[in-house]
């Protein structure tokens, strides 16, 4: 479980490919510093388990549903990558509960400046929209942000410098393609919906 609140900017070193699986080797000092085998870290928004680490460097294996449902161009060499270790119990939820678990991409459709502020605009699938409400949560490659304005196909979040400078998400330009995970309350909810009108699984 995570918070969406990004410990640091990482690198993707290595890159080995494995049938339908990569495996990555990832500079992130900070986040290996109190990592062990077997812990968990984000690397923008996906969730992955430390196999094997040094003092600056982490491994993990990417599976293949995992590559199809977030985005391709991040599993590269050279990739810069929003770093966030676990959350242990006890400590500050400071964004939202991110399970790390990406529901699939969207599509940055305009960046417009407003001041130290940068308010991005995402095309949202049928899929997702339902999900996405004015004012709630959303998570952006592993960023914990709130929704800022929201249309049929389309979201909105407006960030503050801090955010630009800190993530990836400062870099994006429209056509990029990043990863979401919905908020889990409104998963659960939409769950609840459709079976309350009879819907089958």
């Amino acid at each position: 479980m995570f918070t969406g609140i990004i410990a640091e900017l990482g690198t993707i070193e290595l890159v080995e490919p494995s049938g339908d699986s990569v495996r990555v080797v990832v500079r992130a000092p900070k986040a290996v510093a109190k990592a062990n085998h077997g812990d968990s870290i984000a690397l923008s928004g996906v969730c992955l388990t430390v196999i094997e680490q040094t003092s600056e460097t982490f491994t993990a294996d990417v599976m293949g549903q995992t590559i199809a449902m977030s985005n391709p161009d991040q599993w590269v060499a050279g990739r810069t990558v929003n770093v966030e270790s676990a959350m242990a119990v006890g400590d500050q939820l400071g964004g939202h509960i991110v399970q790390g678990h990406v529901d699939g991409t969207a599509r940055v459709l305009s960046t417009a400046q407003s001041g130290d502020w940068r308010v991005i605009r995402f095309a949202l699938d049928a899929a997702h929209a339902p999900l996405v409400v004015d004012k709630g949560s959303i998570t952006i490659d592993g960023v914990s942000l709130t929704v800022s304005a929201v249309g049929d196909d389309w979201c909105e979040v407006s960030l503050i410098p801090e955010t630009l400078v800190a993530t990836t998400l400062g870099r994006l330009e429209p056509g990029a393609l990043v990863n979401v995970e919905t908020d889990i309350f409104a998963r659960h909810v939409a769950r609840l919906a459709h079976f309350a009108k009879g819907g089958a699984s």
